[in-house]
């Protein structure tokens, strides 16, 4: 088979010749040779037929001869994507131009394929409108502005539309997930001295008034001097326990220093501590060995890894913090629902990909801070299928 292909304005494109005989269905032999599939992007590349032309599962299977007889002849084209790297293989069906997903696995294991999209046609299309979605852009640039409960409402109706018009109600899970949880990014706005303006009671409705708590100014040490921060627990306040945190409701709230000083003397040396243990406030803790504090000046909520001994970005400010919160139970809402974690690798992109729109510091891995190791708390968790964060 031909590993060479045409990049026409960026768009791939193949000849007839290199799709005979793989390709009998007109429609994709159109599209293949005419408006072809697009550059690398966001959700889906094409990189692997860019550089190896067409290729058969049965060619690339570890044992083709296991592989299901209908499977043999499925042609891998891309890869769905989250960030830099490739999530499952997007596969073309050359008979009747379907698209779908599988894990290409280089063992005898059983393949299964996914659905993805009925075409080409409509896999770009998919593609084009939930990236239009995050960038506020085309069909979608109406709302760059518009925030809260009825824009989530009207831009998800508005994306499930896309989806809907080509398959009907069985929208494929990724397309499905895109439309529920990628419109999420726009319950709030921006906020005045913090990132997010969260609506007023969005946490209470969230977690139940008797689960959100709040502070007052006698509860905050010298070192949070970081006024946006002050008023955000004052006003609008932490949920007690949100799933993967639990909040520090012995007020007042200490520094890390203190913490450590009064609740565990001995176990860390101050030259084990982080260097501005005394201005980092502990609110609580992700998981028993991971506390969860907010740089008293900047504002930054930060994760202390007292096995590992280093301090991480954790998200932007407390407000993105609390948005993080608030998505990950809104998730669990939608997947009783909808039942979205049965594509689970295709949620936690999605939900790592919906909180980089809000909080690109909280999944972005460039190193931040003194023996930053890039590793990012809520995408591994997010990841996590063992400890199945995810689950309903």
């Amino acid at each position: 088979m031909s590993t060479t292909d045409t990049d026409v304005g960026g768009a791939i494109t193949l000849t007839d010749d290199e799709l005979y005989p793989y390709i009998t269905h007109a429609g994709t032999r159109h599209w293949l040779t005419g408006p072809g599939l697009p550059g690398d992007g966001p959700l889906v590349g094409f990189g692997t037929l860019r550089e190896h032309g067409l290729r058969r599962l049965a060619d690339l299977a570890g044992d083709a001869e296991r592989l299901a007889g209908e499977l043999q002849d499925q042609l891998v084209i891309g890869a769905l994507r989250t960030f830099d790297r490739d999530l499952e293989s997007i596969v073309l069906d050359g008979v009747t131009g379907e698209v779908s997903t599988t894990y290409l696995h280089r063992s005898p294991a059983p393949m299964d394929l996914s659905p993805l999209a009925p075409s080409l046609e409509a896999l770009v299309r998919f593609a084009a409108a939930t990236e239009e979605l995050t960038a506020s852009g085309g069909n979608f640039a109406s709302y760059e502005t518009r925030f809260g409960p009825k824009a989530v409402t009207e831009v998800s109706d508005r994306l499930a539309a896309v989806f809907e018009g080509a398959v009907g109600e069985e929208v494929p899970p990724f397309w499905r997930m895109a439309a529920l949880i990628r419109p999420l990014a726009r319950i709030a706005g921006p906020g005045e001295g913090l990132v997010l303006d969260l609506p007023k009671r969005l946490l209470d409705e969230e977690f139940g008034a008797g689960g959100i708590m709040r502070f007052e100014d006698v509860d905050f040490p010298t070192a949070l001097t970081h006024e946006p921060t002050r008023r955000f627990l004052r006003e609008t306040g932490l949920p007690e326990n949100g799933s993967v945190f639990q909040l520090d409701t012995e007020v007042p709230l200490p520094a890390l220093s203190e913490y450590y000083a009064d609740e565990r003397p001995g176990d860390f040396t101050t030259d084990e501590l982080p260097a501005t243990a005394d201005h980092l406030i502990r609110l609580g803790y992700l998981l028993e060995d991971t506390n969860l504090v907010v740089d008293g000046t900047t504002g930054t909520v930060l994760a202390w890894s007292e096995p590992d001994l280093i301090l991480r970005p954790l998200n932007a400010d407390i407000s993105t913090l609390a948005f993080t919160l608030w998505l990950l139970h809104r998730e669990k809402s939608l997947d009783a629902a909808h039942e979205l974690s049965d594509a689970y690798e295709q949620l936690a992109a999605t939900m790592s990909q919906t909180l980089a729109t809000v909080d690109p510091l909280a999944c972005d891995p460039t190193p931040a801070l003194p023996g930053d190791d890039g590793w990012r708390y809520w995408p591994e968790i997010f990841e996590d299928q063992a400890g199945g964060t995810l689950y309903r």
